[in-house]
């Protein structure tokens, strides 16, 4: 047995643990209730919890927590120990059913968005028996939803289950109905590609803005950046080699399915990509990958840096979520097979995908977006913030033939060559890649491509979850009361076709007749976060997720307020952060040179010349005076903003004039450091942290 069997899943009380050290009649009960989405007896939770705890106490845990996913978009813990006293002055070691399944922790400092008052303190965390505990820090986690005395999702979790049981109802329907085998279950399979940057701690430490930000909010290119495309599948410096072995064994003991690593286009860019797994324990190892990415890349001296757009003019980072569902007896929904054009439930899944994305543009839109994607989407390293979806030419001609009364086989894959016998006759695809597009489909599932890095994953999958399970309702309804299956099949995916085929694109996503075409077939094009927000609580999208359960009008409400919360305030730090750096460093710096510049042309002789002199410093001069005029415009629209009763209005004038302000001010900050003497800038360039890892 290898190092790696030996040690994966090492620190997770799984089946294999459970198995081991449950009794065989509370083993089959908690699978039974977690594979039936049923309630727990209370004394098998007594008896799993005791379990749980002696397999915790043998592999050094001493603590306990119900770790939880709030508003915050990171992770949360309250930690206990195991410790009671047992009356003689000593302690005995505890851990009951109550304590695994329901948690008490002080709720008034999670976002709530108004779902209570800050006096309102009392929230609960519970149980998510779905996901595997595991150690952490000598601490035993219990992965847990987090809700509001009155039971309201307070937490990112709860409305990803709640969609996942949504999906599974409906999707069920159509599965009896399409599928020879019996079917009693339908699982969501998410796998989410991490990317994120690597950069020298030493040399990156010194600058708040990355300290406060996690991203540059200056910075001039260096010479060479990534045109040369030399970064991209090249070989691993030894130093990020040396950080991806130790992540993927810290990984791999939490069963976190690490599978692929390799550089990314920017220089100091690299990418994680997991194997698939359930959606809901996919988001927590996501999660559980960006905590260890930063304390693993402490330890070895770097900083990870997961903003969506740590430094200008270098790609930025995506996390590319690769959706798909399939049955318990192993049939997935997007499996085209060798003939598709017959294989009736990829067909009407495929419909029921193409018309869920194009009604619901507006909440794609909205589960991605964030101050920090905003300024990756639409550039020519991301998706368009235009939303599509790429099938590739063999699947939309097949779509087209339904539509228009004809029918073609499917070619399937043919033999290629290389030109060269020694290498080996390869198959080729029946469509290309491509990585303009928003959401493409890639052999037997969707990849969005659109999230931005440092988001958690169970907001676009909740979303995605949620409308796939209200066409399917729709389908389903048809589909049972007609005499005639196949033909309302057909019928179906023709009016899907003519009401929603302007959602399919497979051209290139980042040309500029792509908009035009997009603003013509009457897509959104949402550019920034303070619009996308408020679609999220249109009264279309209120009842689409009342209608399934997956979030009250309430719940709604109060995330669309915590968008525009964290908008807002990250804008905010961001922009007392540059004023910061102004007036104590970059301003003082520019005049020191300056101040030098003038001196050399003072000590030179009349005769000199002093043309580099001269010009340098009236440009510096020139640069500084205008730095100056606009920090003190930021500092007056900063308090301004700030008073703003609305969030709404809020979001809107960080944005239009806040933002605005920031990157004028960088573009005279960055021209000033390109004509600054490097000993008096005072920040690490670009060049010293993206090629010195």
């Amino acid at each position: 047995m290898s190092k790696l069997t030996e040690i994966f899943g090492i620190n997770v009380f799984g089946d294999e643990a459970m198995a081991k050290r449950l009794p065989a009649d509370v083993y089959k009960s908690l699978k039974d209730a977690i594979s039936d989405g049923k309630a727990i007896d209370r004394h098998i939770a007594d008896t799993v919890a005791e379990a749980m705890k002696e397999w915790a106490i043998e592999h050094g845990a001493t603590h306990f927590t119900h770790w939880f996913q709030p508003m915050t978009g990171i992770t949360a813990e309250k930690h206990d120990s195991f410790i009671e006293p047992d009356g003689n002055g000593n302690i005995i070691l505890e851990f009951s059913g109550k304590n695994l399944i329901k948690g008490e922790p002080d709720a008034s400092s999670f976002p709530s968005g108004g779902l209570r008052a800050t006096f309102e303190a009392r929230g609960y965390t519970a149980w998510d028996p779905s996901s595997y505990a595991f150690i952490k820090d000598k601490t035993l986690c219990i992965p847990t939803a987090f809700c509001s005395y009155n039971g309201e999702a307070l937490d990112k979790k709860t409305p990803l289950l709640r969609s996942m049981e949504a999906i599974n109802r409906e999707a069920l329907r159509i599965a009896k109905m399409l599928c020879e085998e019996d079917v009693s279950k339908i699982n969501v399979s998410v796998g989410s590609e991490q990317e994120y940057f690597l950069v020298d701690k030493s040399v990156a430490s010194s600058r708040a803005d990355i300290v406060f930000c996690g991203r540059t909010l200056m910075g001039a290119k260096p010479p060479k950046g990534q045109e040369m495309n030399d970064h991209y599948f090249g070989v691993i410096k030894p130093r990020v080699a040396a950080f991806m072995t130790e992540l993927d064994d810290e990984l791999w003991k939490l069963g976190v399915y690490a599978k692929t690593e390799h550089n990314e286009v920017a220089p100091a860019q690299h990418e994680l990509a997991p194997i698939f797994t359930t959606a809901n324990i996919a988001t927590d190892h996501n999660q559980l990958t960006m905590e260890l990415m930063k304390k693993v890349a402490d330890k070895h001296g770097l900083i990870c840096l997961l903003h969506e757009k740590p430094f200008a003019g270098v790609n930025g980072s995506g996390k590319h979520n690769n959706w798909s569902i399939s049955t318990n007896t192993g049939i997935n929904f997007f499996k085209p097979g060798k003939n598709p054009e017959e294989n009736k439930l990829f067909l009407l899944s495929t419909a029921a995908f193409i018309k869920a994305i194009d009604e619901h543009q507006d909440l794609i839109r909205y589960s991605t977006a964030s101050a920090g994607n905003d300024h990756r989407l639409g550039g020519h390293e991301a998706p368009p913030a235009i939303i599509s979806i790429y099938l590739g030419g063999a699947l939309t001609s097949i779509f087209e033939d339904i539509e228009n009364g004809e029918h073609h086989s499917f070619g399937g894959k043919v033999k290629m060559s290389v030109g060269t016998e020694v290498i080996p006759y390869i198959k080729k695809d029946t469509s290309d890649r491509n990585r303009t597009s928003p959401i493409a489909f890639t052999g037997n599932k969707f990849e969005f491509r659109m999230p931005g890095s440092s988001d958690s994953i169970a907001g676009i999958n909740t979303v995605i979850n949620t409308i796939m399970a209200d066409v399917f309702r729709e389908f389903a309804d048809r589909l049972e009361k007609a005499e005639d299956k196949d033909k309302e099949i057909i019928a179906i995916i023709k009016e899907t076709m003519k009401a929603h085929k302007r959602i399919l694109f497979n051209g290139d996503g980042y040309s500029e007749e792509w908009k035009e075409e997009a603003a013509k077939r009457g897509l959104l094009n949402i550019s920034s976060t303070p619009e996308a927000i408020p679609y999220f609580a249109d009264e279309k999208n209120i009842a689409l997720f009342e209608r399934h359960g997956v979030l009250n009008r309430n719940e709604i409400v109060s995330r669309r307020d915590i968008a525009y919360e964290v908008y807002c305030k990250t804008i905010h730090i961001e922009a007392l952060t540059l004023i910061e750096m102004l007036k104590r460093d970059v301003m003082p710096a520019i005049s020191k040179y300056e101040g030098k510049l003038y001196k050399t042309i003072s000590y030179k002789a009349d005769n000199s010349s002093k043309k580099f002199e001269t010009k340098t410093a009236a440009t510096l001069a020139d640069y500084n005076d205008r730095i100056f005029d606009l920090c003190d415009k930021l500092e007056e629209a900063v308090d301004k903003t700030g008073k703003i009763n609305s969030l709404e209005k809020m979001a809107k004038a960080y944005h239009d004039d806040v933002l605005a302000l920031m990157n004028e001010i960088r573009e005279l900050c960055d021209k000033s450091q390109e004509i600054t003497k490097r000993e008096y800038w005072p920040y690490p360039a670009y060049g010293d942290m993206l090629f010195h890892v």
